[in-house]
């Protein structure tokens, strides 16, 4: 609707300029923000909520870097966006950060080591995986995952103890082979059909 608003006041001929909304600084939570349930049990009740499993990667100028990432979504088709969390704490993120761009690789149903090797902290990810880079941005793209969508960094807005990402999508593509690596309490699992 907003997206519409703008085209009709472009076509008036209206001024349609708007001063951008000031970053957020970043703070650690507060007291009065921590939560007020034990955080094994929000953990637990959460876990319900089966998602996919992705790897969101970068190129540095270290080299390529990456990390583990359920927490994935779409968030708008016009324009395109995406949006990934990450918490505050990860050594990861401030790489990919400095890069600017990123691929989300979406995960097939049998690459849960491949999903476990990058879950991991401190560790060279990279070893032994092939990557190509993508058509845009040069992140590193997993050959063998289903679905890839190369992003610029849109925008960083704090949440809690994790950041939110939102990237604009400059290329994607998908295979139409295999399933999806889905996550649930805590374990990797598929589709029964």
């Amino acid at each position: 609707m907003a997206a519409t608003a703008v085209r009709y006041l472009r076509a008036a001929g209206a001024p349609t300029a708007v001063d951008p909304l000031p970053r957020p600084a970043l703070r650690a939570v507060r007291e009065d923000e921590r939560m007020p349930v034990d955080p094994a049990e929000f953990r637990r009740v959460l876990g319900h909520f089966a998602s996919g499993v992705t790897i969101v990667t970068a190129l540095d100028d270290e080299g390529p870097t990456g990390f583990a990432c359920q927490s994935f979504a779409s968030l708008s088709l016009d324009p395109p966006l995406v949006v990934f969390m990450v918490a505050r704490t990860s050594t990861t993120w401030p790489r990919i950060a400095r890069a600017g761009r990123f691929c989300v690789n979406i995960l097939g149903a049998d690459q849960g080591g491949l999903c476990r090797s990058f879950a991991v902290s401190g560790a060279d990810k990279f070893a032994g995986v092939p990557w190509h880079p993508t058509p845009v941005t040069g992140s590193p793209r997993l050959p063998e995952a289903p679905a890839w969508i190369d992003c610029e960094i849109a925008a960083v807005h704090t949440g809690g103890d994790h950041l939110l990402v939102v990237g604009r999508v400059e290329a994607l593509g998908a295979t139409e082979r295999g399933e999806p690596l889905l996550f649930h309490q805590g374990k990797f699992g598929r589709f029964a059909g």
